[in-house]
């Protein structure tokens, strides 16, 4: 009489296990395709953004180059052509080999 009682509930046990995960991937599907659907992070024009920031730049090529890598690494500039870099802080805190800001 116990290994009827010992089938069963292992059979239960089983089951519940197979239902919770049949359910987990069910959620995760979901939220996959969710994702998908969703609207894309929009991304800047980080070459208008960087020639306006540069504009009064002694030396333009360079600060539109500089600008343009940490553009592309933050999906931010900055308003304005100097300063602002609290507005953007993955901007403000990029720095180079020497500890000063790449960004400029």
């Amino acid at each position: 009489m116990a290994v009827p009682k010992l089938v069963v509930v292992a059979s239960l046990l089983v089951m519940v296990t197979v239902l919770t995960l049949v359910e987990a991937e069910q959620t995760s599907m979901q939220v996959n395709s969710d994702k998908a659907e969703g609207s894309p992070v929009p991304t800047m024009d980080c070459g208008a953004a960087c020639t306006a920031r540069c504009r009064l730049s002694s030396r333009q090529r360079l600060c539109r180059r500089a600008c343009g890598t940490c553009c592309a690494r933050c999906n931010c500039v900055p308003p304005g052509t100097s300063g602002n870099q609290e507005l953007c802080p993955c901007y403000a805190n990029m720095t180079t080999h020497q500890n000063r800001r790449k960004c400029p």
